[in-house]
């Protein structure tokens, strides 16, 4: 019977897949190492938006430096050098002095105005964003392989019960990178797995903070997906920043607008799609059929993705551009495929795994994991009698079930300041409280 359930690890444990990635170099892991520019050529974008940016940075700052704009753009000393001795061959910036071999300068009344017009049409002052065609080359490069079998991901996923049923129907789909549907009854498991499968991934990748696109800017790096690590990588383009493989989760809240370019109107850059973010990662649309997006549309919108791993974006004003669509989505549902998705587009989901409910073994598994964790003492007719009583209330064995007891259980025994042991009756009340009671919602109505 196939199972997957989810246990919490104890405070402080780290799955085993963060443990070998912390135990490896991140230069040896880095499948690509975009090279830092020694001239403008090098850098790949129009010359007058390095040179827009370098107003912006200075109307930031009331006296500043070539080596503090070198490290505020991520740009080379040489390519910021030959746009200061530009500005001050128009006059303006004014050189204030030196410091040792650097120049300590300020914008000039027609810098400043300057400056200002750039800034109220982008008010972009980051580091200096990378062409289109390198992020492309980037992504392609750094597209996921996976060479993973049964003991690896027990491994990196020790924290949840897993059949080897469900494990073998995981491998051939995780090596195959294609997407991956997750169905079954609620409660059993999905998200879990689907939660937990970036933790295979050992190796690091690289993320532009912006890319250029048509002379805009489109902002890509997030701290909020993106975890940076802090390393040094000699010879690596300070545009880029060094990470672990993303892996973005989204519900309800999905709408079709996230997964469009959004124009900021008044700072004038684009903020990425969150598929362009999940690039080279794991993006996982948790509960389909439930979100804002119609299953329909959504499936139609990616339909081209999917199968030739491309997808198309638009700016503002009309211009198309390509994009690779290099990540792993995993749609996870309790409703019935059939229903959410036609003949077609079910074709481009080669992988479609059965999460089902649990057999007794696991569920006494799960729960001896989970009660040990929240320090509840219990004896062996405690999961027996909790396997009637689930039975009993859901005709079923889920795999949430064990979890969400034994929390109310321990809230139980907080509440009442009395040891953490679970009797037959504490096990009634708790049950009593978790599922709702279709005999008492009679009797109210």
């Amino acid at each position: 019977m196939a199972t997957a359930i989810q246990t919490e690890a104890t405070e402080g444990d780290v799955p085993s897949a963060s443990r070998a990635f912390a135990g490896k170099s991140v230069l040896a892991q880095l499948a690509h190492v975009p090279p830092e520019p020694h001239n403008a050529e090098e850098v790949g974008i129009p010359d007058y938006m390095v040179h827009d940016l370098f107003l912006r940075h200075m109307l930031q700052r009331s006296i500043t430096s070539i080596s503090e704009l070198s490290r505020a753009m991520r740009l080379p000393d040489n390519v910021v050098t030959a746009v200061f001795r530009q500005c001050k061959h128009q006059r303006l910036l004014e050189v204030l002095g030196m410091d040792g071999n650097d120049f300590n300068f300020t914008l000039t009344s027609a810098g400043r105005i300057l400056a200002g017009d750039r800034a109220s049409r982008c008010s972009y002052a980051g580091p200096a964003p990378v062409p289109l065609r390198a992020y492309y080359q980037s992504t392609r490069a750094q597209a996921a392989k996976l060479n993973v079998d049964r003991n690896s991901i027990l491994g990196a996923l020790d924290d949840l019960v897993l059949s080897d049923f469900i494990v073998d129907q995981l491998g051939p789909a995780l090596i195959s990178q294609r997407s991956l549907f997750l169905y079954g009854g609620t409660g059993n498991g999905k998200t879990s797995i689907a939660e937990r499968l970036y933790r295979l991934h050992c190796d690091a990748i690289v993320v532009p903070y912006a890319l250029e696109v048509d002379g805009q800017i489109i902002i890509l790096y997030d701290p909020v997906v993106h975890e940076r690590l802090n390393v040094e990588v000699p010879g690596l383009d300070q545009r880029w920043v060094v990470c672990k493989r993303p892996s973005i989760t989204v519900g309800g809240e999905l709408v079709s607008s996230m997964l469009d370019l959004r124009k900021d109107s008044t700072a004038g850059t684009y903020a990425a799609p969150i598929q362009m973010k999940a690039n080279n990662g794991v993006f996982i649309i948790d509960d389909f059929g439930r979100q804002m997006i119609s299953p329909r549309d959504l499936l139609n919108r990616w339909i081209v993705p999917l199968d030739r791993r491309l997808d198309h974006l638009a700016l503002d004003y009309g211009i198309k551009f390509e994009i690779p669509f290099e990540l792993l989505v995993v749609f996870s549902t309790n409703l019935d495929p059939s229903e959410l998705a036609d003949e077609c587009f079910l074709r481009r989901i080669p992988n479609k795994i059965f999460v089902e409910s649990l057999d007794a073994k696991h569920f006494d598994e799960i729960f001896r994991r989970v009660a040990n964790s929240r320090n509840l003492l219990w004896d062996l007719t405690i999961p027996r009698r909790l396997r009637e009583l689930c039975v009993a209330k859901c005709g079923e064995l889920r795999a949430c079930v064990p979890r969400d007891i034994c929390d109310i259980l321990a809230a139980i025994m907080i509440y009442e300041r009395r040891e953490a042991r679970i009797s037959k009756e504490d096990l009634d009340r708790a049950v009593a409280l978790y599922f709702p009671d279709a005999d008492r919602k009679r009797h109210v109505d």
